[in-house]
């Protein structure tokens, strides 16, 4: 069973944010609208399969948040890949509940954002 790794990153300021980004290889033209949404909390979520990572950034988007994924997802020319879930912990509390009503793969992602969640 494939473990996702959610990781609390620690972003402090603008230039923290858009490092982040820059790192799991986000499109350089997107990180100026995602890197002030950045200041807050942010998990990131290793081997994601990326038709979930689609799912989850639509998701997150509908309640105000943000999710980095790597520029080429949505060309779906790989099968995984890191993504950075950034919002309040109101939003991702909100999107724990609203992936959890999809598929089992995205359940357990949600299973382990919410243990995640409760650890902070």
């Amino acid at each position: 069973m494939t473990e996702y790794n959610p990781k609390i990153i620690d972003i402090k300021t603008l230039e923290d944010a858009k490092n982040e980004i820059k790192k799991i290889g986000s499109d350089p033209l997107s990180i100026e609208i995602m890197a002030p949404k950045a200041i807050s909390k942010v998990i990131k979520l290793e081997n994601v399969i990326l038709q979930d990572a689609i799912i989850i950034k639509q998701d997150m988007l509908s309640i105000g948040g943000e999710v980095a994924v790597p520029k080429h997802t949505f060309e779906l020319h790989q099968k995984t890949g890191e993504i950075l879930v950034i919002g309040t912990l109101k939003q991702l509390n909100e999107l724990v509940k609203k992936i959890d009503r999809h598929y089992p793969r995205l359940k357990k992602i949600a299973r382990e954002l919410e243990n995640v969640l409760k650890g902070m």
